[in-house]
């Protein structure tokens, strides 16, 4: 089975904190929940404060489609004013190996 990890490097907005960002989600991720091909998401921090937003699809075309609604159905959402948005490192990338 296909996954394509939409994977997002972000810090918080000045002021704001890792725990401030996760709870600014509850909207999206209730359109996550919504989203074709939808499969899971994690939020991470990194030891130098950097959240990593991984969300996984099972094509490219469903994960393109759900980043756009990030920025565009969902973009009054609550959780742009918690980025830094000079700080955004945003990509796709397909998973190699996948072992449980």
């Amino acid at each position: 089975m296909t996954e394509i990890l939409e994977v997002t490097a972000l810090r918080p907005a000045p002021g704001l904190r890792a725990e401030d960002f996760v709870a600014a989600n509850a909207d999206i991720n209730e359109y996550l929940k919504r989203r074709p091909g939808f499969q899971w998401r994690r939020i991470v921090l990194r030891g130098d404060g950097t959240i990593l937003d991984i969300v996984c699809y099972d094509s490219i075309r469903h994960a393109r489609s759900g980043a756009a609604g990030i920025t565009g159905e969902m973009g009054d959402s609550p959780v742009h004013e918690t980025i830094d948005h000079s700080s955004v490192d945003w990509q796709f990338t397909t998973v190699l190996q996948h072992v449980e």
